[in-house]
């Protein structure tokens, strides 16, 4: 009888150890390494509309520096040469502009990925001038052709604009440090100056205006990114019980 006592103790007290030991877990630490910098580019878009487009020419230069894990600053700087032909008018627009502003990331990457499903805004300034090439007069009275085209080569200069812009997009890394990247916007005009007798109807940096007060644009960019400094974070994480 003592024997049996003595023995299911003891099985009592090797189940009860291996029960406990069963149940602790480990604690592993996993240090990630976040790199901070500067990415610059330029818009593809803009370049190969110049190679096929003969009534374009345009340059877009991009770039957004890290200030924190999911904000960045982005800013884009370019120059375009346009020439429209509308329904009335054919003119030459001419000009620079700038657009910076905050960007967030809402992509979680794993590891060491550093793509990007990002939302930002943009304040945009342009600085351009107006060249009306030619009008066409509409006339009943018979002294003109119904819809005659009338050369004028009238140049207005020192139009300005500003605006905002809601940008959505993506970028992804193709190979080390190399990014390509979309982005779509809705544009907002704040304020033009117009030429005299007749409107804004394209704005360097905010594309058509279609008469009112809202546009749409979008950018296809090729960047490389140039690291900065890193940041460690340390993160303790609970794994599966020891067995």
């Amino acid at each position: 009888m003592k024997f049996m006592l003595k023995y299911s103790f003891s099985l009592l007290l090797i189940f009860f150890s291996l029960a406990i030991k069963a149940q602790e877990k480990t604690k592993d630490t996993i240090i990630k390494t976040e790199r901070y910098g500067l990415r610059l580019g330029a818009d593809v878009s803009k370049l190969a509309r110049t190679l096929y487009d003969k009534d374009y020419k345009g340059l877009e230069l991009v770039g957004d520096y890290r200030l924190t894990k999911k904000m960045y600053l982005a800013a884009e700087i370019g120059n375009e040469n346009k020439t429209t032909d509308d329904d009335q008018l054919n003119f030459t627009t001419k000009g620079s502009y700038l657009k910076i502003g905050p960007e967030w990331n809402f992509y979680q990457n794993w590891l060491d990925m550093e793509n990007m499903i990002h939302l930002g805004f943009r304040y945009g300034i342009g600085s351009f001038s107006q060249e009306l090439n030619s009008y066409k007069i509409y006339d009943t009275s018979g002294y003109f052709p119904p819809a005659s085209d009338v050369i004028s080569g009238k140049k207005y200069d020192g139009l300005s604009a500003h605006w905002t812009e809601v940008a959505a997009g993506i970028k992804a890394e193709i190979f080390n440090n190399f990014f390509a990247g979309f982005s779509f916007r809705l544009n907002y005009l704040v304020t033009d100056t117009k030429p005299d007798n007749f409107d804004n109807l394209y704005i360097p940096g905010f594309n058509r205006t279609y008469g009112g007060k809202f546009g749409v644009g979008w950018n296809y960019t090729l960047s490389y990114f140039i690291p900065l400094y890193k940041k460690t974070n340390t993160k303790s994480t609970i794994t599966n019980p020891k067995k």
